[in-house]
């Protein structure tokens, strides 16, 4: 979800709610501690020099029971982030804390935000030779080249 997306939605919720895709819910009482931007410059495997950037939340579970993050006061953050930092619109990439600090992306369900695993990859898999992925096929699916099959008592096996 690109910045520009979550600055549409929240004007229409009335609260601010977080799920990570196991379900659980990050708790109501969570603060956004920080938005930013980062840029991230970097070279693959293969050698290609590569910027990424990506707008940053920090979600933090406090222990402040009274507060509860409103839509209008998260839009004002993030207005004040595109103000003072010159943040550009890009994809969101969320912090939370679990076992340790957690990257997500972020998806809208119609009804509450979710906190999207997110894996690695390798950017340069031809310089790396790592092979493509095969194709799975049923084996009832292929169809057998009659010219190559032997015959019972055909003397070619």
């Amino acid at each position: 979800m690109k910045l520009s997306e979550i600055k549409e939605i929240l004007p229409a919720l009335e609260n601010v709610e977080f799920q990570l895709e196991n379900g659980a819910f990050v708790p109501e009482h969570f603060h956004v501690t920080e938005v930013g931007q980062i840029i991230k410059n970097f070279i693959d495997c293969g050698g290609v020099f590569r910027t990424e950037k990506t707008v940053n939340f920090q979600l933090w579970n406090a222990d402040d029971y009274e507060h509860r993050l409103k839509p209008g006061k998260l839009l004002s953050i993030i207005k004040l982030s595109e103000e003072k930092l010159g943040i550009e619109d890009a994809e969101i990439e969320v912090e939370y804390q679990s076992d340790t600090i957690g990257k997500y992306d972020l998806d809208f369900n119609g009804n509450t935000f979710v906190l999207k695993n997110k894996t690695t990859a390798c950017l340069a898999q031809d310089a790396c030779g790592i092979p493509t992925e095969k194709l799975n096929k049923s084996l009832s699916e292929l169809t057998a080249n009659q010219s190559n099959c032997c015959t019972p008592n055909s003397g070619c096996c």
